[in-house]
């Protein structure tokens, strides 16, 4: 693959020295989102301990208590809670006294019970399965938050920079003028051009807070890791392991395995009737004789399959439903897979570039430099050179950390958990 070599060949030149380096964390409005950073903890904890503080964590639970109910279900050896009965009958003669006791107990129908178990063993895996496509997601609003705050961070810096660049140049000036070698336009010039930087430094550092602060709220902590950058897991095509695509195979099979067990079901379930009868005779009729009697019977529904016809098809529903919903996410992770590989060929190249016009700029501007010391361009052209350079500088920063990014973001693409 083009792209993943050129990547591993040309990775080393890019890489980041340091990652969110906030250790002269200065800020200009009052307003102040602060992160620490925390050399113990590393991007794989970050998610687990984020993980323990989403939203989702409840919803996971229960689907767990909900697969341990399905599996104790399966176990049991009826079919449903039996029934007791008792009835009481007496002659109006008041000479016979009948007692009814019975017991009914559901049966589970053939292949009914292995099913029921079935429904159970899918559903555990159903929730492991959910668990860990939870998990991803996590982990990609991490990757997303982290790589934001870096690339703010740069452009905040990038700011601090030129606004310090514009003050020298702007005492500079102010003393040609005082000594009469500039007209005092060139200060008002530079003047202009260091409060448009001073506006721009207080726009950055507003990205850079709404960066921190979204990050603060997705994890529910200030910390950051030291070092979040990712080695790249190259994958030719998209694999079938993929945590999204195995949660959702999951709830169709478990979806397969209800259908199943309905259909089971059939007219109903048969039941067992397990009785004791008692006739007792008034004590003033010496004819008649106490009888004791034990009986036993089946009760088998038929014909009714019909009322489960209905059921059986919204299940059915629901199955065609997932499974579209799985083509529908197949082709979404494939297209998602082919713009992360397409990204990285893209910064990659533009890397290259952005390195070669860094170097370009700085030498031109040194140049206008030594031109308008001797005079022989004016202020504006200086101004125009410098702009140029300085974002030709912050250009070069940001393509190498948006390298790193679509490494991390190409992981999460396949289904890479940090």
């Amino acid at each position: 693959m083009y792209v993943l070599n050129l990547f591993k060949r040309c990775l080393p030149v890019f890489v980041l020295a340091t990652s969110l380096g906030f250790a002269n964390d200065t800020h200009i409005v009052e307003h102040h989102d602060p992160i620490e950073i925390d050399s113990t903890l590393s991007l794989p904890k970050l998610v687990d301990l984020t993980m323990a503080q989403t939203p989702d964590a409840s919803w996971l639970s229960s689907l767990e208590q909900e697969a341990k109910a399905l599996s104790e279900r399966g176990q049991s050896w009826v079919a449903g809670a039996p029934q007791a009965g008792l009835r009481f009958q007496e002659a109006t003669s008041g000479t016979l006294h009948y007692v009814d006791a019975t017991i009914n107990v559901p049966l589970w129908n053939f292949g009914q019970r292995d099913a029921q178990q079935t429904i159970g063993q899918q559903a555990q895996a159903s929730a492991e399965t959910q668990a860990a496509a939870t998990k991803l997601r996590v982990a990609g609003l991490i990757r997303t938050a982290l790589w934001d705050m870096e690339l703010q961070k740069i452009r905040f810096e990038q700011a601090q920079i030129e606004v310090a660049t514009f003050e020298k140049l702007q005492k500079k000036i102010g003393k040609q003028v005082e000594l009469g070698d500039l007209p005092r336009a060139d200060l008002l010039l530079a003047e202009t051009e260091l409060l448009q930087k001073r506006s721009l430094l207080i726009l950055a550092e507003a990205e850079l807070m709404h960066a921190r602060k979204r990050y603060a709220n997705i994890t529910r902590t200030a910390k950051v890791p030291a070092n979040f950058q990712e080695n790249l897991v190259p994958l030719k095509e998209l694999s079938q392991s993929h945590p999204a695509l195995v949660a959702l195979n999951s709830l169709i099979e478990r979806k397969q395995a209800e259908l199943n067990a309905l259909e089971l079901v059939g007219s109903g379930q048969t039941n067992l009737a397990i009785g004791v009868n008692s006739d007792r005779p008034s004590n003033n009729d010496p004819r008649s004789n106490k009888t004791e009697s034990f009986n036993i019977g089946v009760v088998v529904p038929f014909g009714g399959s019909a009322h489960n016809q209905p059921h059986i098809a919204a299940i059915n529903v629901e199955l065609n439903k997932l499974i579209a919903e799985r083509e529908q996410l197949y082709r979404d992770l494939e297209q998602a897979h082919h713009e992360a590989e397409h990204n990285l060929e893209v910064n990659q190249a533009a890397l290259a570039i952005a390195n070669e016009l860094k170097q370009t700029s700085e030498a031109h501007f040194k140049m206008t430099q030594l031109s308008y010391s001797v005079g022989e361009i004016n202020l504006l052209d200086l101004l125009k050179i410098q702009v140029r350079a300085q974002q030709a500088v912050l250009n070069a920063k940001e393509r190498a950390v948006m390298l790193q990014r679509d490494q991390a973001f190409y992981n999460q693409a396949v289904g890479v958990l940090p």
